[in-house]
C-alpha cells in the first residue's frame, strides 16, 4: 500500500516516482535505522519528556538527510549499481535520472535539513556540520578503504548528537557512549547489508567490512553487536535508566542472535533480510527507553 501511494505521484508528474526511488522513499528502512537512535537520545536528553517541536524537527531532519544520503551515495555508484544484481535498476544507474539531478536534489533536501536545524541552537548547528559533512564523504569511502561501514556509522550517530544537543542544549561525556553504541550496531547491520552484495563487489572491486571480514564475518558482527549493547548498558546506568531499558536491550539482543542463526549460510538474500531485521532491534532500545521514563 504504501509503495502504491508513492506511486500515485506520478499522476502529478511522470518522473516523480523516479525521484522517490533516488531517495529511496519507496524503502523506507534506513529512515528506521536513523530515527530510533536518533529519538532514543533524544527522550534521554528531555528525561522521558522531550519538547514537541524537537521531535518534529528531528523526525522530519531524519527523513530529509536519510534522503540526501541516498541521492549522494547514487551519485557516486553511478557507475557501480548497474554491475550489482540489488541496485541495477536504481534511478541513476538505469539513466532515469541525470547526475546533475542528483546533486540538485541533494542540495535542496540538506538545505531543507539545515534549515530545521536553525530552529534549535548553536551547538546543534555547528554539530550539524560535521553530520553533513561525514554523510558527503561515506559514499567515496569504498573506493579507497575497506571501512566504508564505519564512515556510515560516523555519519548515522550524528542524529543522536544533535537530537541530544538541541534538547538539553549541552553534549556532557556519556553522550559519547550513545555514540559508540550506535556506530558499532551501524558497522554491524551495514557490514550484513554488504555480505548480500560481497560476490558482485569482489568482481567489480569495491570494498567493505564484508570483504575485509570473510569467514569471520557473522562472529565479528555478533561481537560488534554485543559491544553495542554493553555501551548502552553502561550509558543507561549513568542515565539511570531502570528495568523497562534492560528489557529494551534485551529484545535487541534477540535480534541479534537471530539475525546471527539464519545468516549461517550467507546466502544474499537471507544476509539482506538481516540487515532489514536490526530495525525492529533499534525500535526495541526506543521502546524501553520511552516505557522506563513512563514507569518512573
Amino acid at each position: 500500500m504504501y509503495e502504491i501511494f508513492l506511486r500515485s505521484f506520478n499522476r502529478i508528474h511522470p518522473r516523480a516516482f523516479d525521484f522517490i526511488q533516488l531517495m529511496r522513499l519507496d524503502r523506507p528502512i534506513g529512515i528506521y535505522l536513523l530515527l530510533w537512535p536518533t529519538l532514543t537520545s533524544l527522550w534521554i536528553a528531555g528525561a522521558g519528556s522531550p519538547a514537541l517541536k524537537n521531535i518534529i524537527i528531528f523526525v522530519g531532519g531524519t527523513v530529509l538527510m536519510r534522503s540526501a544520503g541516498c541521492c549522494i551515495n547514487d551519485f557516486a555508484d553511478r557507475k557501480i549499481d548497474g554491475h550489482v544484481w540489488r541496485t541495477k535498476s536504481r534511478p541513476l544507474a538505469s539513466g532515469r535520472i541525470k547526475p546533475k539531478e542528483a546533486l540538485i536534489t541533494f542540495a535542496i533536501l540538506v538545505a531543507l535539513s539545515f534549515g530545521l536545524v536553525l530552529l534549535t541552537n548553536t551547538l546543534t548547528i555547528y554539530l550539524a556540520f560535521l553530520a553533513v559533512v561525514l554523510a558527503f564523504i561515506y559514499p567515496f569511502t569504498k573506493r579507497y578503504t575497506y571501512y566504508p561501514q564505519l564512515a556510515l556509522g560516523a555519519a548515522y550517530s550524528c542524529g543522536l548528537l544533535l537530537a541530544y544537543a538541541a534538547e538539553a542544549g549541552t553534549l556532557p561525556a556519556h553522550v559519547w557512549l550513545l555514540y559508540i553504541a550506535n556506530l558499532l550496531w551501524t558497522i554491524a547491520y551495514d557490514t550484513y547489508y554488504a555480505m548480500a552484495d560481497r560476490e558482485d563487489d569482489l568482481k567489480i572491486g569495491v570494498k567493505s567490512t564484508a570483504v575485509l571480514f570473510g569467514d569471520a564475518d557473522r562472529v565479528i558482527n555478533l561481537s560488534l553487536q554485543l559491544s553495542s549493547l554493553f555501551c548502552l548498558w553502561l550509558a543507561g546506568n549513568h542515565f539511570e535508566l531502570g528495568v523497562a531499558f534492560k528489557l529494551g536491550l534485551a529484545g535487541a539482543l534477540l535480534c541479534y542472535l537471530w539475525e546471527f542463526y539464519i545468516t549461517r549460510s550467507r546466502e544474499a538474500l537471507i544476509c539482506f533480510k538481516a540487515f532489514l531485521h536490526n530495525h525492529w532491534a533499534g525500535l526495541s532500545i526506543f521502546v524501553g527507553v520511552v516505557a522506563d521514563y513512563l514507569l518512573i
